[in-house]
């Protein structure tokens, strides 16, 4: 299995402003990320940047780095740009891991990388975990997938799915019977030369009103296969609150 892991990383963000040089026990939160990401199995771990800051902080910390345009409109754009400059194409086995998942496990992008190697009926890879929280089924910033029976996405959604039809005329306050649902996670595994595309595929309907740029892809008929993991990952960094969580985890 030879993959390559690209973090894409975007200076300026909304909920928390530069949070992608935020200090987590005197690194960079990029840098933390690839440091994570280069136990894995990739045999490349390259960060794409919009921002010169963002490549000299990664320089000195000897973490490989390409400088993107600072006008994509998406993370895909940002990573079909690096593709590009890396000369990956085709078949090429990719891992995107988000700039803000300091605490990504290792074994989880190896999972991501191996499903997408094993399985050339999708163009994409990705990973869930069960929820067990009722108030996490319900919650829109939660988003869920379900699978069909050979593993692969049917939808993703901030609604509560599988719907209960006969069990929430009250309300949530349970999760539908038998398997648990699915809490998306963002993590993609791409075929180089379908992420160098995806960025011409013309948005979808869905993926507007959902707000979920993943959508995209099984609009237009395409396929993604989905790793169920055992285990609920790391927390991601969105909020200055979600910051103080990680950097109390580090120590």
């Amino acid at each position: 299995m030879s993959f390559t892991v690209l973090v894409p990383a975007r200076l300026q963000s909304t909920r928390l402003p530069r949070k992608i040089l935020a200090d987590l026990g005197g690194v960079p939160m990029v840098v933390r990320v690839a440091q994570r990401a280069a136990l894995s199995q990739a045999v490349r771990v390259v960060v794409a940047a919009d921002d010169a800051e963002i490549v000299l902080a990664c320089q000195a910390h000897g973490i490989d780095c390409v400088l993107t345009r600072a006008d994509h409109a998406t993370g895909s754009d940002r990573l079909a740009e690096a593709c590009a400059l890396l000369g990956l194409d085709g078949t090429d086995a990719v891992v995107n891991v988000q700039g803000d998942e300091p605490l990504i496990e290792p074994s989880l992008i190896n999972a991501c990388a191996a499903l997408l190697v094993s399985r050339p009926d999708c163009v994409m890879s990705t990973a869930a975990h069960a929820i067990d929280e009722p108030s996490e089924f319900a919650n829109p910033n939660v988003v869920k997938v379900v699978v069909d029976g050979a593993g692969r996405a049917l939808y993703f959604s901030r609604a509560p799915i599988p719907w209960w039809r006969d069990g929430y005329a009250q309300g949530i306050s349970t999760l539908p019977p038998g398997s648990l649902p699915l809490r998306h996670i963002g993590l993609y595994g791409y075929q180089a030369g379908f992420l160098r595309r995806f960025p011409k595929l013309p948005p979808c309907p869905l993926e507007a009103v959902e707000s979920l740029e993943q959508l995209r892809v099984l609009w237009h008929g395409e396929r993604i296969s989905v790793h169920v993991s055992p285990a609920r990952p790391g927390p991601g960094v969105d909020t200055p609150e979600d910051l103080a969580r990680v950097r109390a985890l580090l120590g």
